[in-house]
């Protein structure tokens, strides 16, 4: 479906251990031991994204221009998507009462877990899709599907209600801070049904994916605790979110049907001006919000 490289051996065990590393330093450095501020935040999301750049940037110079399109067109679609669990993450830690000095190392750990779980889909996936190329049928059906749930979604987030319910039916004596856990690992998991089939759609060479899923979702802790207050404001977010998903439906589709294939250039493009106008038009709204109410 794309431009695929040779990652070896000691290109993964470079990958994990870099990953590995940074989950340690993290850990320690990171404030994941207590109540972290919008400035460390802010740090450690700069250095997840400067980190993921770094990546591409290597990856771009090492294996050539189609890979690292590739790796950022599923960066960032990963990135974007991630901010839609922002929501759902606040409703869990709500719903459970989780103490804001607990939720950065439930949201570590949970999103590790997480992590290892989403490999195995997108293993599972690849190989579907080198297998049997009519697998792209129902993956698009999917996509199509859950971007068009977005849109009449009309920004109400249920998920994070109904996950807590199934967390507390199964898991009735669990401590708040490892049922929070257990729910963000579910939570991402379930977005991982949605965001897995659209990175494939993007690129079906695992180690491009893998590496775009880890660096979207490591940073998300910081970025959880940057804009939970913030994310809020873009009311255009989640209306870009369900276009792209219809739009990376189509790609896949069309690239089943014609045999011909979008280049990656193309998609990271698309991706970049509908975030961009949704995001420009979202604070455009806000602005003007003022000024429309009755005085």
């Amino acid at each position: 479906m794309s431009h695929h490289i040779a990652a070896g051996p000691l290109a993964w065990s470079g990958l994990l251990a870099v990953l590995a590393v940074m989950i340690v330093v993290d850990l320690k450095v990171g404030s994941a031991q207590r109540a972290m501020t919008v400035r460390t935040a802010a740090t450690w999301s700069a250095v997840w994204v400067a980190l993921a750049v770094a990546f591409g940037a290597g990856l771009y110079l090492a294996e050539g221009a189609a890979a690292g399109q590739a790796y950022f067109a599923g960066y960032v679609m990963e990135k974007a998507l991630s901010l839609d669990n922002v929501f759902v993450f606040t409703l869990i830690f709500a719903a459970l009462a989780v103490p804001r000095e607990e939720q950065p190392r439930v949201l570590l750990y949970g999103i590790v877990i997480a992590l290892g779980l989403r490999a195995v889909f997108i293993f599972a996936g690849a190989e579907a899709l080198h297998r049997y190329s009519w697998v792209a049928w129902p993956f698009a059906a999917l996509l199509a599907w859950t971007g068009w749930r977005i849109l009449a979604s009309k920004g109400e987030h249920l998920e994070g209600e109904r996950i807590v319910t199934r967390i507390r039916r199964r898991f009735p004596r669990v401590q708040p801070a490892i049922a929070a856990v257990l729910a963000v690992a579910l939570a991402d998991v379930i977005f991982a049904v949605d965001s897995v089939p659209a990175i494939l759609a993007i690129t079906t060479d695992t180690f491009i994916v893998f590496a775009a899923n880890a660096f979207a979702l490591l940073g998300l802790r910081a970025l959880f605790f940057l804009v939970a207050g913030a994310v809020a404001r873009f009311a255009y977010l989640q209306l870009a979110l369900g276009v792209l998903l219809i739009g990376i439906a189509g790609k896949l589709a069309y690239g089943e049907a014609t045999g011909s294939k979008l280049a990656a250039s193309v998609t990271l493009g698309a991706i970049a001006v509908v975030l961009t106008t949704a995001i420009g038009a979202s604070l455009l709204k806000e602005r003007r919000a003022p000024t429309t109410q009755p005085r």
